[in-house]
């Protein structure tokens, strides 16, 4: 299987983008890393001032914000796609625009152009005209948006049951097979409907 590029970003939800870490990392999934100047800030305060970051390894490179050189900055290099997550309005905002500012941006258009599979899990509430118009864009071009709005329906009891749905709704969207949270089958009130 090719990498997956994934990217963190400076808006909140820090721990969304360590669990997607932890969870293809436990899956043996191969990944290209790119975590902004912002995102890091970021990472600190939401967890802890003591808060590592992932350490390169045999499944896990990673590249600075802003090494246009990169590997991942050209869509020759193969990867099976990429995730944004957390991704900040004003990162979605470049994508849409096609703006290529830092080497997030860059792999997120190679993605694009490529037609490479991108997810983006877009943090940030309320949403304005421009956030919905920009994710509307990109949705037509087949990105695809996955807002980190738990369900209730598996009756998660902690916030990290609540984390676990949202990386694995990502998960779902990149095709790579998980258990983190409780798949419904069936619909509700009938004698068939149930959580797996």
């Amino acid at each position: 299987m090719k990498p997956y590029i994934v990217a963190m970003t400076g808006a909140s939800g820090s721990v969304y983008g360590v669990r997607l870490l932890q969870a293809l990392s436990e899956a043996g999934v191969s990944v290209e890393l790119v975590i902004s100047d912002t995102a890091k800030i970021v990472m600190k305060e939401e967890l802890g001032g003591a808060a590592r970051f992932p350490e390169a390894s045999r499944l896990l490179h990673i590249h600075e914000f802003k090494d246009f050189t990169a590997p991942i900055a050209s869509g020759s290099y193969p990867t099976e796609g990429m995730v944004i997550i957390p991704c900040s309005m004003g990162t979605l905002g470049a994508i849409a625009s096609g703006l290529s500012q830092n080497l997030i941006h860059r792999a997120a258009d190679c993605t694009l152009k490529e037609g490479r599979r991108l997810v983006l899990v877009p943090r940030e509430t309320p949403l304005s005209a421009i956030h919905l118009e920009n994710m509307l864009k990109l949705s037509r071009l087949g990105v695809r948006i996955v807002p980190p709005m738990p369900a209730f329906y598996g009756a998660q009891q902690t916030v990290s049951d609540l984390v676990d749905f949202v990386v694995g709704k990502v998960l779902d969207q990149m095709g790579i097979a998980h258990a983190l949270y409780p798949r419904w089958i069936g619909s509700p009130g009938s004698s068939s409907g149930k959580i797996l």
